[in-house]
This record gives C-alpha cells, structure tokens and sequence, in this order.
C-alpha cells in the first residue's frame, strides 16, 4: 500500500549506484496502478551534476534544502565547505533537464537567518520552485534548540506580507 517514498538521510546523491536505486523504484506501482510517488532530498553539493541521470532514471520530483542565499551564513548554518551558488545551479540545472516539482526547503532560525526570508521568497518568486518555510524545531538534543530561536508562523506570514 505503499504511494511514496521519499530518499533522503544524509546526503543521498553521494550514495553510489543511486540513478540504478532510482531506476528499480520508479517503475513500482501502488495496489492501484498508479506510479509511486517518488521523491529525493538533498543539500544540492553535487545536483548540477547528477540532474539528468536522475531525470532519466526515472525520478520524479527533487526537494532541496537551502537555508540562506548569503554565502556565508549558507557555510555557517550548514558545515558544507561548498558555496550557496552550487547550490543554486543545482536547482537551475533541475530545471533546465525537465524536473517541475522542485521544492526548497529553509529552516528559519531567529537570529540567525530569519533576515533572509524576504530574500528567499523574492529570490524564488516566479521561478517554478515552491521555496517551504520550515520552523526550526526540537530533534531531540543534537540540534541545540532553544523556544527563542523559533520564528512562529503567523510572524513570518506578517513579514513576507509586509
């Protein structure tokens, strides 16, 4: 009964043999017939160069994790020695082979990146891509999370609206 899944943890596009992983998935169908929905997320280091064969293994939508367009609060917020801009021409290169689901994904941290927000959505508006405003949030002890560090919903809707 399963109708998606979704490839993420770590950073799936650097596992090996990954396009024959997509290739063997994206022919599964549900007890329906219908194609599973087949989705992958990643931080984009190496999308650029994976794209196409992504594409034409068969995989149907990608979700990238972007969390600022300054290069250095990009490096900062995620312990990636590989610029925002690779980043961005991994999701242009999506594009550019045919993916039309793509979506980003921002963790929003007050205090931290929650300045980039209005960037973000001016950055991605009218692009194709649906940019998805994440709350930074409690995973249990490994991400020192703190309440004060939460930009709730209706602050950040008030912001993009203003």
């Amino acid at each position: 009964g399963v109708g998606k899944l979704r490839i993420t943890g770590g950073e799936p596009l650097l596992r090996k043999n990954l396009e024959s992983l997509i290739e063997q998935l994206a022919v599964l169908t549900t007890p329906e017939g219908q194609p599973v929905d087949l989705t992958l997320t990643t931080n984009g280091s190496i999308l650029a160069r994976k794209a196409r064969a992504l594409k034409d293994a068969g995989l149907k939508r990608l979700t990238v994790s972007l969390d600022s367009l300054d290069d250095a609060l990009f490096r900062r917020m995620n312990d990636m020695d590989f610029p925002v801009a690779t980043v961005l021409q991994g999701i242009e290169e999506a594009q550019a082979v045919g993916f039309a689901n793509i979506k980003v994904n921002m963790v929003v941290k007050r205090g931290v990146n929650d300045h980039e927000v209005t960037a973000m959505a001016r950055h991605f508006r009218g692009s194709g891509v649906t940019l998805r405003f994440i709350e930074f949030m409690d995973v249990g002890a490994s991400n020192g999370w703190r309440m004060e560090e939460v930009l709730p919903y209706d602050e950040l809707l008030g912001r993009l609206q203003s």
